[in-house]
């Protein structure tokens, strides 16, 4: 009938509708499980659930299991919130409110900052909003009618965001009640289908992220679609805030940073390095036996280099500014690429030669905004786990699988089993051949495939020089960290006219390829804390064995016991402080250190020890020669794992 449409529903369920019913008519309509939908998609693009359909219609159904659900869900919170905000604080200006992992957070200006108090307040005022259940109503404008309502709501921050737009772009306004914010959609149908949410903290944020502008109060929330799975979310976060690295970076004695020295640039305290020399051991250990040649550069450079290189012209926000020397200016490092570039163009190179694998743990320098610094998380200086590959375009495939392959290696070794993988492709504006780009893009597909390895493709989310992989690790709460990539680059060996040559006896420009296995040393060592909750395994651990005397007379005893298990290359100390046993058991206990031996007069006739493990079991009566096997078993098994 010509009054009806047909609409395919995930792929699967056709269901016949009156032409003109709304997106969200259709939800209404549906048999379960369908109906429990928080958005649609058409053709990809999230729809507003009160637009009509008035042709036949392939939709997605979008869950708060997916992430384009949960934005949906968390900013229409959003909005509650920022109205929740206006009700009881009318001088207040709105600035922008996004979702972002697990919430979403809205930014102010006002005359102080909020409290925790005030937090409790604008809960609750929420509350109020969300059982009257105001619809969201979008409502397109134009660009004059949203500036002259702005401003004479006197909304600064919304003009300013409207004066940036792009003067063809559509403007769209969404309203709830009395309120009224600029936003592009899509929302929740009304503010009652938020029946769980809670404020987290405050902060304060420049706007747009500069500095030089002025300070914000951001307010921080999460919202589900259930108390239970709020409440659930919130016993998980009291677990993610035990875990910290900031905090447990100070409780362990790990590192730390200091304003004297400067935001985002580490201390790495003795116990911190001595994790840190095991890994990058390991990671030297590793990159000799996988065919690697390692090499060192400088932490600066002649500004022509970074001109060159293409960085001065994509990156200069995230570079520190140039410094005069003899007339001449440089510039820190913010990557290691041109370098290694450097180091292969630096003699002829042949067919027979490739590929060359050059790597360095190498720490550049890169100016990122104070607001977004966060503990190891996100530096200013750090060390990059950095390799570049030159191959021939018909060695892509084997050189990449090799690459996937040593990623997961390592990434195991240290413990993590889980992954988000994504194919990023060609970008609309890119460099080099189209056919370059395919065999590329297939040499990074099919070795994912070949490795039976679960990813998704980001449609156009390569850089402009060449496709990538992107590698996300799963920690033991379920939390996705960046770390590994694999990209690879046709942009750089031209700028720098590199080349080896052919069989034909000609020079042909290699591929270069470049990859990451942790990321960087202090990202990758924050996540560790973070996931083992500072308890780290044996092998990892900074000190494996602490020896406690029970009195001065088993001092001779310990050290004894000390310089045995040193040579046996096992990290001892020795608690020789004048304190109580259990004060220095439940210390060690603190510091998450594997075992501790326990010596007392009685274990010293003896010639035994007192074993006590950091889970608090204990196994007395035992010898040395017991404890060297016991603690041998427990590398062995970490051996094994690597």
């Amino acid at each position: 009938m010509a009054d009806t449409i047909q609409i395919t529903v995930n792929h699967q369920l056709k269901v016949e509708f009156s032409k003109g019913i709304s997106f969200l008519e259709v939800l209404e309509k549906l048999p379960e499980p369908y109906r429990h939908g928080i958005g649609v998609k058409v053709a990809g693009e999230p729809k507003d659930l009160r637009e009509p359909v008035r042709e036949d219609t392939e939709i997605d159904l979008l869950t708060f299991d997916s992430r384009e659900g949960q934005d949906i869900f968390h900013h229409s919170t959003a909005h509650l919130m920022a109205q929740a905000v206006k009700d009881l604080f009318p001088t207040a200006k709105v600035a922008i409110g996004p979702p972002i992992d697990d919430g979403f957070y809205y930014d102010f200006e006002y005359e102080r900052p909020f409290t925790p108090e005030d937090l409790v307040k604008i809960e609750n005022r929420m509350k109020t909003l969300a059982k009257s259940d105001q619809s969201y109503i979008r409502e397109e404008v134009s660009r004059e009618k949203a500036l002259g309502l702005f401003k004479e709501m006197d909304e600064d921050y919304k003009i300013d965001v409207i004066e940036r737009l792009d003067p063809s772009a559509p403007i769209t306004l969404y309203h709830q009640g009395p309120f009224t914010d600029l936003c592009r959609g899509p929302h929740l149908p009304s503010t009652g289908r938020i029946p769980a949410f809670k404020l987290l903290h405050t902060a304060g944020a420049y706007w747009r992220g500069d500095e030089k502008n002025k300070m914000l109060q951001r307010i921080y929330g999460t919202s589900f679609p259930s108390q239970e799975a709020l409440d659930q979310y919130m016993v998980r976060l009291e677990e993610i805030k035990k875990r910290d690295h900031r905090k447990l970076g100070r409780e362990l004695d790990l590192f730390s940073t200091h304003d004297d020295i400067g935001p985002g640039l580490i201390l790495w305290h003795p116990r911190g390095a001595m994790i840190r020399k095991i890994i990058e051991d390991f990671w030297r250990e590793q990159h000799l036996k996988d065919g690697y040649e390692l090499v060192s550069t400088p932490h600066i450079a002649r500004l022509d280099l970074w001109k060159k290189s293409g960085h001065l012209e994509f990156y200069k926000e995230n570079m520190f500014s140039p410094m005069e020397v003899e007339g001449g200016e440089f510039e820190l490092k913010p990557m290691n690429c041109p370098f290694h570039i450097l180091i292969f163009k630096s003699r002829i190179r042949s067919y027979r030669d490739l590929p060359v694998r050059f790597a360095e743990l190498g720490t550049v320098y890169r100016f990122e905004r104070s607001g977004v610094l966060h503990g190891l998380l996100r530096v200013r200086g750090f060390t990059q786990d950095d390799a570049h590959l030159f191959c021939r375009i018909d060695q892509i495939e084997e050189e990449i699988l090799k690459v996937i392959q040593f990623t997961l290696f390592v990434l195991k070794t240290f413990g993590f089993h889980e992954y988000e993988i994504y194919l990023s492709t060609r970008p609309g504006q890119f460099v080099g051949t189209l056919e370059n780009w395919e065999k590329a893009t297939h040499a990074l597909e099919k070795s994912l495939k070949s490795s039976n390895l679960p990813y998704q493709i980001d449609e156009g989310g390569g850089a402009f020089y060449g496709p990538k992989i992107d590698l996300k690790i799963k920690d033991v709460l379920g939390r996705s960290w960046q770390c590994s990539t694999i990209q690879v680059d046709f942009a750089l060996p031209e700028r720098f006219d590199i080349s080896y040559r052919g069989t034909d006896g000609k020079e042909h420009q290699p591929i270069m390829i470049h990859r990451a296995l942790m990321g960087s040393i202090e990202r990758f060592f924050g996540v560790l804390i973070e996931h083992y909750a500072g308890a780290f395994p044996t092998w990892l651990a900074p000190v494996q064995t602490v020896i406690i005397p029970i009195t001065d007379k088993q001092h001779a005893y310990a050290k004894k016991l000390q310089d045995e298990l040193k040579s046996r290359d096992l990290r001892v100390d020795i608690d020789f402080r004048n304190e109580k046993l259990g004060q220095k058991i439940r210390e060690a206990q603190v510091q998450k250190t594997p075992y501790m031996l326990i010596l007392g007069e009685k274990e010293e006739l003896a010639g035994q020890i007192s074993i006590r493990k950091r889970s608090g079991e204990e196994l007395k009566g035992k010898t040395l020669s017991d404890f060297i096997d016991l603690i041998g078993l427990d590398l062995n098994q970490d051996m094994q794992v690597k």
